[in-house]
């Protein structure tokens, strides 16, 4: 049994929801399917999220949001035509208009564009539709209830059935609707594969599978046939944007493999996601991905390793602005703290007062415009000279390394440059381990 989701090009018009028809059909065992809300038909067009998001601006501003929920309206009754479904979608918004006004959030709105396409794709197969607020729980402060969510989610397992579910939200105590962060359906469809045990999580997308690196930057860059699932982690928390990081998570704890495919390309095997490697001729380095406009404070005070509790008490002044560390390179008397959030001029000013208050420092420096790459493999721990390879073909191409950082299991290094070396800096070492 398979839990398929699709993506929102994947769901865009008429055209690509009957692709997305003819895959789950030419296989029986696709009985649990998760969809996205419609994305962009064009580069020019409007993702729906986005208007939904708009229409609650406009509701907040003019007390009233007609005029973008009609563009909603407009694009759900053309994909109804175009599919000739019996299915009359104007009642469905009107009810999303009538509640506009009680919203307390923008995620209400935000969620009904999976809503409407998964009403929409459960007419185009006769599946079942099943709300996702009905099986995706929140508690009454918004955090996700995963114990919760996973007893009601069970329960579908015995549906005879195909089952269409929405992706990305789910449902408080008090009947508000709360929604993942942006490419929560990925999270939703590995919390369906979990809860039903599923055999194979398939991740329907534009692309086929991972590539070594963003190939907007390398181009031509290699496919991955196989990933574990922590190298996935590492590669998307940097910014490698195929799947969402978090939904790793359900489906390792009960080992369910998954599979990138392309709707477009559907005979493509992608890109299979493990728990362990798929075959001993794995290459050093599995990807390369990195995220731009980090920030990293330099503290210096002689003698601090001596000094019990100076790194709990240098992170507590972080923590109490709310300020997540991404990595904590040290030395004897030095200590960089790497962010990626970006702070106003009165924020710095008192994030270093505060680190003075708390550490007394000898020197403070924030250093801005820091691009963070990550070179990820789990070959790389069994493969001597993989370090020197990376920061040789960094030297060669003039690039600066203003940080070094190695995960303590060796599954990545992490090297920080310039914000206007990024592009150079990931081609540069491509080229050094795919020649």
């Amino acid at each position: 049994m398979k839990v398929c989701k699709f993506g929102g090009t994947s769901m865009a018009n008429a055209e690509t929801i009957n692709k997305v028809k003819d895959i789950i059909l030419a296989d029986d065992t696709r009985k649990f399917i998760v969809v996205s809300a419609p994305g962009k038909r064009d580069k020019s067009d409007i993702k729906v999220t986005d208007l939904l998001y708009q229409a609650y601006d406009e509701q907040q501003i003019k007390g009233d949001c007609k005029e973008t929920l009609d563009k909603v309206r407009g694009r759900f009754e053309s994909l109804c035509k175009n599919l000739n479904l019996d299915l009359d979608i104007n009642p469905y918004i009107d009810e999303i208009e009538k509640r506009m006004p009680t919203s307390k959030s923008a995620d209400y709105a935000a969620s009904r564009g999976e809503y409407l396409a998964g009403l929409v794709m459960a007419k185009v197969l006769n599946f079942k539709f099943v709300d996702a607020a009905e099986i995706i729980k929140f508690n009454s402060e918004g955090v996700f209830e995963n114990e919760l969510s996973n007893d009601l989610i069970k329960r579908l397992k015995d549906e005879k059935g195909g089952v269409v579910i929405p992706g990305f939200y789910g449902r408080m105590p008090d009947k508000n609707i709360k929604t993942f962060t942006r490419g929560g359906s990925d999270f939703t469809g590995a919390l369906i594969a979990r809860g039903v045990n599923a055999s194979l999580y398939e991740n329907w997308t534009d692309v086929n599978g991972f590539s070594v690196s963003d190939p907007r930057i390398v181009k031509n860059a290699k496919s991955m046939a196989s990933l574990t699932y922590e190298e996935l982690r590492e590669l998307s928390y940097m910014g490698a944007s195929v799947l969402h990081p978090d939904s790793i998570f359900p489906v390792k704890v009960e080992g369910i493999p998954i599979q990138i495919k392309n709707t477009f390309e559907p005979d493509n095997v992608g890109t299979i996601i493990t728990k362990g490697l798929q075959n001993n001729d794995k290459p050093i380095v599995t990807g390369i991905a990195g995220r731009k406009s980090n920030t990293s404070v330099l503290l210096k005070k002689p003698m601090m390793n001596n000094e019990v509790g100076f790194a709990r008490k240098v992170l507590s002044v972080f923590e109490r602005r709310g300020i997540s560390i991404e990595h904590l390179p040290t030395g004897i008397d030095t200590m960089s703290i790497v962010f990626s959030k970006a702070l106003s001029k009165e924020e710095e000013c008192q994030l270093i007062e505060g680190l003075k208050i708390a550490v007394n420092p000898s020197h403070i420096e924030i250093e801005k415009e820091l691009a963070l790459i990550a070179i990820v493999g789990h070959g790389m721990a069994s493969t001597k000279g993989t370090a020197a390879k990376v920061f040789t073909a960094l030297a060669n191409n003039d690039i600066n390394i203003r940080l070094i950082d190695q995960g303590s299991s060796e599954l990545n290094i992490i090297v920080g440059v310039e914000d206007s070396d990024f592009e150079n800096a990931i081609n540069s070492i491509y080229r050094a381990f795919y020649n």
